[in-house]
């Protein structure tokens, strides 16, 4: 009896330890979840320069291959230039939709529509071409998604803006895969000709945040295209 009577404090203890380990664990993961939905541990992105950007080595991805510097795509036009995170993702087949129904507006003030992707695997960048209206490069060294290459991982999942842009691209009609690489954040562009530089930098701050496209025009109607002979 009186063994019985002393075991009931330590039984006593060992529930409130354990009530204690679990509150704790609850307000841990709490505290983790809210922090995740702050800025406070999204990397920063490093503004690209033109100096930067123009020396990039880009491939076509056309029946005869090319390597060329990017410069050429906005010397005499500008340019607007999607870095598209991974062409599986539904989130950048959205953008990439979007971002092509403004190439009628664009034709008309004569600036092309381009995309640059990191990595080529099976039809991939195929597939990609019937959501993006222009055309496609391989940027093997990634420059397009520096200078400083801003990563998302599974941070991601616990965010409540990017479920809500799960959630818009599947009712929006989007789907896709998960081949390739896709942790490396992408961005949208907009070149002007020449040496005008960068009119416009959109990174991506979380899976699925897409540039305003009002922006993308008002910073095309900047761009002032480059005389023939203009070097």
């Amino acid at each position: 009896m009186g063994s019985e009577m002393s075991s009931l404090p330590d039984l006593e203890l060992f529930t409130m330890g354990m009530w204690s380990i679990g509150l704790g664990a609850i307000g841990v993961a709490v505290t983790g979840i809210l922090l995740a939905n702050t800025d406070l541990f999204l990397s920063k992105p490093e503004t690209a320069s033109l100096e930067f950007l123009e020396t990039t080595k880009l491939k076509s991805l056309r029946e005869e291959e090319r390597t060329f510097k990017a410069g050429e795509l906005w010397k005499k036009n500008g340019a607007v230039i999607m870095a598209v995170r991974r062409p599986g993702c539904f989130l950048c087949r959205e953008e990439a939709s979007e971002l092509s129904s403004l190439k009628p507006q664009l034709d008309r003030l004569g600036v092309p529509l381009y995309a640059v992707v990191k990595e080529k695997i099976g039809t991939e960048v195929e597939d990609f071409q019937h959501y993006f209206k222009g055309e496609i490069f391989l940027d093997e060294t990634k420059k397009f998604y520096g200078p400083h290459k801003r990563k998302m991982l599974l941070m991601g999942l616990i965010r409540l803006g990017v479920w809500q842009n799960f959630l818009r691209a599947w009712k929006n009609g989007y789907s896709g895969n998960l081949e390739g690489e896709g942790f490396i954040l992408g961005g949208v562009y907009v070149i002007g000709a020449g040496k005008q530089g960068v009119l416009l930098e959109h990174r991506e701050r979380e899976f699925g945040d897409k540039v305003n496209l009002q922006s993308v025009l008002e910073a095309a109607e900047k761009i002032k295209p480059q005389a023939a002979d203009t070097e």
